[in-house]
């Protein structure tokens, strides 16, 4: 299991379309990728679970990933919210 936190900068934080791409990376990989905010954990792989935790920008999140692909899992999604979750 790896882990790291991050501070979303995507101007709407993980609502809708960021959240989607959020998913989208997250799906990408083998492990199980959670992000905790808040007392909450949500899984990365569901858009549901995504806006459920209420993301807003400036928010910090820890991304963990635990699976036979977790360090280039964490690399990926952590890329991703650092980059503001573009296309």
């Amino acid at each position: 299991m790896v882990s790291k936190r991050v501070t979303v900068i995507t101007e709407t934080g993980l609502h809708l379309k960021p959240a989607a791409l959020f998913s989208r990376e997250a799906c990408k990989y083998e492990s199980l990728i959670t992000f905790t905010h808040d007392n909450t954990t949500a899984n990365a792989k569901s858009i549901l679970s995504i806006l459920g935790a209420c993301v807003r920008k400036g928010d910090e999140i820890e991304i963990v990933c635990s699976g036979v692909d977790e360090e280039e899992a964490l690399a990926g999604m952590c890329r991703a919210v650092e980059s503001g979750l573009e296309e």
